[in-house]
């Protein structure tokens, strides 16, 4: 994978959908020193980090952090975000939301937060917590059991589907529903993760 560095300071995250919402996210609250580079999944990290290190203009590169998934075990994903940092030859934090090193510092943010299982849509679905709607969705797959329907493998995915579903734009994947404006930036559930952006973009 060939990259282009623009910008001092490097989010790594894991696809599209992550890009767009980031990018939106980053316009939002104010901050361009800010370049996100999707990394083709959890499972490339490693190979295109080293990558990434031997690229042109890496040597400019301020603050590196990388965004995952927590999924099913937060401290298995943190460790393998760690190792891959080490392996390309870079400091690596000993705890999520912390920085390590210099030139670049790095850090690691494990969605949605703390040792909490999930991923992005969870923590879009908390900044959502008060919506009307969220009352008409839990409603929905109450009902589908009720009926005997298997539910999704993946709840968050499903739930964060059905509330965009309530938008006036249905059908909107995690990404484009941020570039819609329907996830709330001011929520207190984003505020971790806006005072971490904050943060790295001082650095």
């Amino acid at each position: 994978m060939a990259w282009e560095i623009k910008q001092p300071n490097l989010l790594i995250v894991e696809g599209k959908e992550e890009e767009l919402f980031f990018k939106a996210f980053l316009k939002e609250i104010g901050l361009n020193t800010i370049q996100i580079l999707p990394i083709g999944g959890k499972e490339k990290l490693r190979p295109n980090l080293k990558a990434l290190v031997s690229s042109p203009g890496f040597s400019n590169v301020i603050s590196l952090a990388v965004i995952r998934d927590a999924n099913s075990d937060p401290k298995s994903a943190f460790q393998r975000v760690h190792d891959s940092l080490v392996s390309a030859k870079l400091a690596a934090p000993d705890k999520p939301w912390e920085t390590a090193g210099q030139g670049p510092r790095t850090a690691i943010v494990i969605l949605p937060a703390g040792d909490k299982r999930g991923m992005l849509e969870d923590l879009c679905l908390e900044a959502v917590a008060t919506d009307p709607s969220l009352p008409c969705v839990e409603q929905y797959f109450e009902c589908l059991a009720g009926s005997g329907i298997s539910l999704p493998r993946n709840m968050s995915k499903a739930k964060a589907q059905a509330f965009l579903a309530s938008r006036e734009k249905a059908g909107l994947r995690l990404g484009e529903a941020a570039e819609a404006g329907y996830w709330p930036w001011e929520a207190t559930a984003f505020q971790q993760i806006r005072d971490f952006l904050q943060k790295i973009n001082r650095s």
